[in-house]
């Protein structure tokens, strides 16, 4: 009997590292996506996984997808989602009928952002979700899109890991007053889990998932724990708005805090709480608390 064929788009992604290492022992065959052949390490080589390059109509040696090509019939996508609309003929060509794709809580927490960047990212996300359950009703593919809080862990992510190299360069961290608003960073191993469920759950069929950390934490708690797993006792400067908008306009001058802006800094008091009910439920999503142990 043939093994069974999944799709990864997205494979090279933070996300993607780790779903990868997930299957990579399991008695299934996997073909990998990438955008970028040279991001494509030989670490990630085993024997039931198989890479591709991804191109607009054509396969990795770039000829036309056709009938003759080896079916794929379940996907999971890790790449923005709002992309994933020029993938559907691939998709088709393959012969997908099942498609897990990863999008954001962001869809929810910045729409009212006044920052334009973040505005046109919950736009995208929002579009993107809509035109791939447009796709797969029509075309008959079932879907699960999982919405996950913010991902952290092993130091490379783009949100905790940020805080982390502020911590290391100056030896304290701002907060807008209190820092009271709530937090639930999610780990990028539960966020895979939740993945790998939603793909071979018969309960998860056409619907989307919130998947948030097990904790609920301060911004300001959340911090000082990222203080304690880099062995350094809290210290931490209360500013004024006014002050913050002028630190964070030098902080950008900085490539690793180039994305920084001023919306991130006023959120530090607003809550971001997402319920994971219907994930435990449906998906048996379990996640850990935040930094415990080697995260």
């Amino acid at each position: 009997m043939d093994k069974q064929q999944i799709g990864i788009i997205g494979a090279t992604s933070f996300v993607g590292e780790y779903l990868l290492d997930r299957l990579a022992g399991l008695d299934i065959e996997i073909t990998a996506f990438s955008r970028k052949p040279q991001e494509i390490s030989t670490d990630c080589y085993t024997s039931n996984i198989s890479w591709r390059v991804l191109g607009k109509g054509t396969d990795s040696s770039g000829a036309p997808y056709s009938d003759e090509m080896q079916a794929i019939e379940n996907w999971i996508s890790l790449g923005p989602v709002w992309a994933l609309a020029e993938l559907f003929p691939m998709l088709e060509a393959y012969g997908a009928r099942r498609i897990v794709a990863l999008s954001s809580t962001s869809r929810f927490t910045k729409t009212a952002s006044r920052d334009e960047s973040e505005q046109a990212l919950a736009e995208h996300l929002i579009s993107g979700e809509e035109s791939l359950t447009t796709w797969a009703e029509k075309q008959g593919v079932e879907w699960v899109i999982i919405q996950p809080t913010m991902i952290y862990g092993y130091g490379k992510d783009r949100n905790i890991a940020r805080i982390a190299r502020f911590i290391e360069r100056f030896s304290f961290f701002p907060l807008l007053g209190k820092a009271t608003g709530k937090r639930q960073p999610v780990h990028v191993e539960d966020v895979v889990d939740a993945c790998c469920s939603a793909l071979f759950s018969g309960q998860a069929l056409n619907r989307s998932y919130i998947v948030s950390g097990k904790e609920q934490l301060t911004y300001r708690a959340m911090v000082e724990r990222i203080f304690l797993s880099m062995g350094k006792t809290p210290v931490f400067l209360s500013l004024p708005l006014g002050m913050f908008r002028y630190a964070v306009m030098l902080l950008r001058i900085l490539p690793r805090f180039k994305s920084l802006n001023v919306e991130m800094v006023s959120r530090m008091n607003q809550d971001m709480i997402f319920d994971h009910e219907e994930a435990a439920q449906d998906l048996g999503f379990r996640p850990r608390g935040f930094l415990n142990n080697k995260d």
